[in-house]
């Protein structure tokens, strides 16, 4: 059970490290990006075939979609057995700046239905964050759920602390948590079996993350809890489970991921460089031959809230989805037609959508405006606003099938104020794409609050508020 999985093909272990670009990507991008708009504006017909390209790129996301709504339609394998001896399992939360949430965090994690003696947990904090160090060592804690204090040193980031605790971890499987989460009692029994049941190439298995908030607050913004929640549902309910079933790689989620830690150490862990170190370890998995699968015990968080909280979390996962691209499109070792669909399919789609969803939604906001005025309809390109009007269809198809699986509230009238967030995926990344330049390896951290009742909310400390994120040195 402890020995390193065996590997189909042999894959370069890329880093974001510091550098974003290498010389060849930035020539490469700086020749496409002018070569294509100096044909456009000297060869109308160079600007034709251009435009259907992209048309018919936003096509095969359209039946990328219906893909997997499809494919999904279809009941999964019933659950296996228990394994006849359960492993030992770490259990790991990276935490920041999280003393109010500690005491909620700690008895979710106590909740867990798994052998208490063969749990190992860590709590892992940064050595500049006295106040979560000393409500960590203050509390009473399980066991098995231990204190572990980064060492200085750059960067300070979550897969770095990630990493430390990798090298300390006893288990033989290891899952990641966040300081918010409120996982299924069973989900570690579940992930147990999947393993125990499936071949040694099988190292990491994601379990579903499902967006609740139990208790308003001033801070809340329904809109974007709505809308974040029902994205999630889309993702996590719909495209990674199709992901999984087609054999294909998928970015995974920042958090409830169960990995075989033999192959983790193997390889390298976490990239504590990428801002979403999550994205990039899904595709490093799949380079070295192995699989990744998805568990249905869920995983329940709270949305970020207001545009204030929602803005520089999104940011910092555009950033780290074009991180990852760049990363990952230096060497085609290891990736094959799977890896490389599956890449540009999540990644490739999420960034491209969200450079163009603002744009597109005041083209077609401008064709039916000017069609009221005049009285008439347009000259237009009828494809293009057909493509745009399926794709929003197809979009809305897999959200609300999403979020009727999650259990997720998401009604027509949210399908009609939908571009409006998706608007707000434009201005994130216009953001990510300027702090990518500037700040590269910024860590925008998400503020967290006990999801709990106005009346029983405590007092919070200064850190626990705290907008600064962890940053780079």
């Amino acid at each position: 059970m402890s020995g390193i999985p065996k590997t189909r093909r042999t894959g370069l272990c890329a880093s974001a490290a510091q550098k974003t670009t290498t010389p060849l990507q930035l020539f490469t991008g700086v020749v496409l990006i002018s070569g294509a708009a100096a044909s456009a504006l000297v060869w109308p017909t160079a600007g034709t075939a251009m435009l259907a390209l992209l048309q018919g790129g936003f096509l095969i996301i359209i039946l990328w979609r219906f893909l997997t709504v499809l494919v999904t339609q279809k009941p999964g394998s019933p659950p296996p057995s228990a394994p006849e001896v359960w492993p030992r399992y770490s259990i790991v939360v990276a935490l920041h700046d999280e003393a109010a949430i500690l005491p909620y965090l700690v008895e979710r994690l106590s909740r867990l239905d798994y052998p208490a003696p063969l749990l190992d947990g860590y709590l892992v904090l940064e050595t500049h964050d006295h106040a979560t160090i000393a409500a960590a060592q203050a509390m009473k804690r399980p066991e098995w759920l231990h204190v572990l204090v980064v060492p200085p040193g750059a960067p300070t980031t979550k897969p770095r602390a990630l990493n430390h605790a990798l090298a300390m971890a006893k288990g033989d499987f290891l899952t990641v948590y966040d300081a918010e989460d409120d996982p299924d009692p069973l989900q570690l029994q579940e992930a147990a079996a999947r393993f125990a049941a499936e071949a040694d190439d099988l190292v990491c298995l994601q379990a579903p993350l499902r967006i609740r908030r139990l208790h308003r607050g001033y801070e809340d913004s329904l809109f974007l809890d709505r809308h974040f929640a029902a994205e999630y549902a889309a993702l996590f309910e719909v495209t990674l489970p199709a992901m999984a079933r087609l054999g294909m790689p998928f970015p995974l989620g920042g958090t409830s991921n169960h990995f075989r830690v033999s192959a983790l150490r193997a390889l390298g862990g976490w990239d504590a460089w990428n801002v979403t170190e999550d994205a990039d370890l899904g595709f490093r998995i799949w380079r070295h031959g192995w699989r990744l699968g998805v568990l249905t015990r869920p995983t329940y968080e709270t949305p970020p809230g207001r545009l204030l909280h929602w803005l520089p979390q999104r940011t910092r996962w555009l950033k780290g989805y074009m991180q990852t691209l760049l990363v990952h499109t230096r060497s085609p070792s290891g990736m094959g037609w799977r890896g490389w669909s599956a890449l540009f399919l999540t990644l490739g789609a999420a960034l491209a959508s969200a450079a163009l969803h603002a744009l597109s939604i005041a083209w077609i906001a401008t064709f039916f405006l000017l069609a009221v005025f005049s009285r008439q309809l347009p000259t237009t390109p009828w494809i293009g606003l057909g493509i745009l009007l399926i794709g929003a269809a197809a979009a809305a198809v897999t959200t609300l099938i999403g979020a009727r699986r999650a259990n997720t509230p998401f009604t027509l009238w949210d399908v009609l104020a939908a571009p409006g967030y998706w608007s707000l995926l434009s201005l994130a990344f216009i953001h990510a794409l300027i702090r990518l330049v500037v700040e590269p390896h910024r860590w925008d951290k998400t503020a967290h609050k006990p999801d709990v009742a106005p009346q029983d909310f405590p007092s919070l400390p200064a850190a626990a508020i705290a907008e600064s994120g962890r940053a780079a040195a």
